[in-house]
């Protein structure tokens, strides 16, 4: 295990164009390696638009197999950087079956592991669902040469049973590619409430789990032709510690790349002080395997 490792994240915005988004994507590694990042994290579906806005057959063609286009050009320049790199794809399984998956490369190019986004949504202006079959290799932190690290993308990270079963796994911290943002017609107050929202579930993961959080944004609006829906995408990418504790946050609106330094042997440390894994009840959950409210227990 790393004593320390720096860590990038890349905050941009997505246009219709796949190569100018890339153009931006390999700009942003190229600044994260040069302010010492090990390991940069990329937004949810970086070099795609967020298509997701309505329900268009074409929008498959997006699609592309893993080894493909994209993660040869991130395998590139994760080469030519000696930089990992987290990233997230539009993958067609085969033809009929796509996922949204995330990759993370080696600092020598290769690909270290792969995960598919497990929860997908499906409300006015995030139909995933048309597009992406849930994943179903569960949620297992792919070995890398910096760790273990619990790779998840976007819906994923307002569910804390994901990142438990993560750390009960083995990650050594959490990495959550996204792409979420506003209703125009949300009032200031209102946004507010689901940025806060956003950061604190995510931060809650963090001091649950004793395990550092990354989590990156992209910006800008994302509109449809074929409804009224529209994003605004609100930035925020931030990196927390172990504790919650807010170590580099990027502003709303804006293309930058934040960078700090995790330092992942504290989690041990954490766990003796605050020993909420030796503590879980797990005689007491079957619950959760439901999908509703279970039953009451008997009465004396």
């Amino acid at each position: 295990m790393e004593e320390r490792i720096r860590i990038a994240v890349v905050q941009h915005g997505c246009k219709e164009s796949r190569q100018d988004n890339l153009h931006r994507s390999l700009a942003g590694l190229e600044q994260a390696s040069a302010r010492g990042a090990q390991l940069a994290l990329l937004p949810e579906l970086s070099t795609l638009p967020y298509f997701c806005t309505a329900q268009r057959a074409d929008r498959f063609d997006l699609a592309e197999p893993i080894p493909g286009p994209t993660s040869e050009r991130l395998s590139q320049a994760a080469q030519r950087l000696k930089l990992a790199v987290a990233a997230t794809i539009f993958e067609r399984r085969q033809e009929g079956l796509y996922h949204n998956t995330a990759i993370v490369l080696e600092p020598d190019g290769n690909i270290a592991g792969l995960y598919r986004k497990m929860h997908i949504p499906e409300e006015p202006g995030y139909h995933e669902k048309y597009y992406f079959a849930p994943g179903d290799g569960g949620f297992c932190p792919l070995t890398t040469s910096l760790g273990r690290i619990g790779v998840m993308v976007c819906w994923d990270q307002w569910f804390p049973e994901a990142a438990r079963l993560m750390a009960l796994a083995g990650a050594e911290f959490l990495l959550y590619p996204s792409a979420i943002g506003w209703d125009p017609a949300d009032d200031r107050t209102e946004r507010q409430r689901q940025l806060d929202a956003w950061i604190t579930v995510q931060r809650g993961h963090a001091i649950a789990n004793s395990l550092p959080v990354v989590a990156s944004n992209r910006i800008g609006r994302a509109t449809s032709e074929k409804s009224a829906a529209e994003i605004c995408f609100w930035g925020s990418s931030f990196v927390a510690g172990p504790q919650g504790e807010m170590l580099a946050q990027a502003p709303t609106s804006r293309e930058t790349v934040i960078v700090a330094d995790i330092e992942p042997k504290r989690t041990a440390t954490l766990r003796r002080i605050w020993p909420f894994l030796r503590d879980r009840r797990t005689d007491a959950y079957a619950g959760l395997l439901t999908s509703g409210p279970h039953q009451e227990p008997p009465k004396s």
